[in-house]
């Protein structure tokens, strides 16, 4: 009795299983763009971005990464897809739209987004806040970069939303800036990035990747880290670097 018992029970666990199974798979033939994308970026949220740093460097002859201005509010790693932003200044301007664009950028970003703002001469003035960082939390983007300040880093913090900004200030854009653009090429922190250019961030900085080239550069970067990640243990066991270097060719 309790082996049929057990058999029927594993009968519809085995069912249950098939059927996510064949769920899964005609939801990856309806949507093969969307599931390249989340491969994409699964992939990239898995791999140091020293690795994409050097895999980018390797296969574009660019340096892709921002510089050591730009700092996260808390220890994070993400990677999501640019929707870009810049605002312009526009000292004393009265119009209560000034910055419209730029609320409307963040409203009709996707899953997976991250938020890359350009804020002219922007290094004292936050160029977020709160509210918007709960916006972009509740339309699940991956994260912000922002070249300019970020202010009520607290709440922030509170509610788990990654930032990298260029510093902490408590000023507001409001009079100060007007929106102008969305959906366009921008520079942040000397780097170009273009809607849709994969964002990677970690302890070590953020990186830019350039749509095109994304699953090649990833593919480069995985064996960056792989290469690395089992010289270590050989390292330790060698008490070589030499030696390990000369064994993988890579330092």
């Amino acid at each position: 009795m309790r082996n049929r018992l057990l058999w029927s029970w594993a009968k519809k666990v085995m069912f249950a299983i098939a059927a996510i199974c064949v769920g899964t798979v005609v939801w990856v033939m309806a949507s093969p763009a969307a599931s390249g994308d989340v491969v994409l970026l699964d992939g990239f949220r898995h791999v140091e971005v020293a690795s994409v740093s050097d895999a980018l460097e390797q296969i574009t002859g660019k340096k892709m990464y921002m510089s050591h201005h730009m700092q996260p509010i808390f220890t994070t790693k993400f990677a999501g897809f640019a929707v870009t932003v810049r605002l312009k200044k526009d000292e004393g301007n009265s119009d209560p739209n000034a910055l419209g664009g730029m609320l409307a950028a963040i409203d009709g970003g996707e899953p997976n987004s991250v938020y890359v703002m350009s804020v002219e001469d922007g290094a004292d003035i936050a160029g977020m806040g709160g509210l918007m960082g709960t916006a972009m939390m509740s339309r699940d983007y991956a994260g912000a970069v922002i070249d300019g300040g970020v202010r009520d880093v607290a709440y922030l913090r509170k509610i788990g939303f990654p930032v990298y900004a260029t510093g902490i200030v408590p000023s507001t854009s409001i009079h100060h800036y007007r929106f102008e653009s969305a959906g366009k090429p921008v520079v942040c922190d000397g780097v170009t990035v273009s809607p849709g250019d994969v964002v990677a961030a970690d302890s070590d900085g953020v990186v830019v990747v350039p749509r095109e080239k994304a699953t090649e550069v990833l593919a480069t970067a995985q064996q960056m880290d792989f290469k690395e990640h089992s010289m270590y243990a050989y390292i330790e066991k060698l008490k070589s670097i030499q030696q390990a270097v000369k064994q993988f060719g890579r330092l």
